[in-house]
């Protein structure tokens, strides 16, 4: 397999396991308009800051590990993803925790 597609098989590896984490209280998809709220500001911040970084030549992405999709301002797509998948995955967490901690807690 292509190195090339190491960083989304990483994502997608992140978002299968964290995903059975979905049944354990009130779920994070099943509420996808507090997920939104949650994910989408910090994401756009942190593009931004992405964008600045690399247009100053602060920093930059390794080709062999990327698709080589970009969105504008050449900011890998695996970076946008990136700044989705790994916010859900830590709400999956803490959700899940959450409940189990609860549930402890209750006995």
């Amino acid at each position: 397999m292509s190195d090339r597609w190491q960083y989304l098989l990483v994502l997608a590896a992140c978002l299968a396991i964290t995903a059975p984490l979905e049944f354990f209280g009130p779920g994070v998809y099943r509420q996808w308009r507090r997920l939104v709220k949650a994910v989408f500001p910090v994401a756009v911040a942190f593009l931004l800051w992405d964008e600045i970084a690399i247009a100053a030549h602060v920093w930059t992405y390794n080709g062999a590990y990327i698709t080589g999709l970009d969105i504008p301002f050449r900011v890998p797509i695996e970076e946008v993803l990136f700044f989705v998948v790994i916010p859900i995955c830590a709400l999956l967490t803490y959700n899940a925790v959450s409940t189990i901690l609860d549930r402890v807690n209750r006995r």
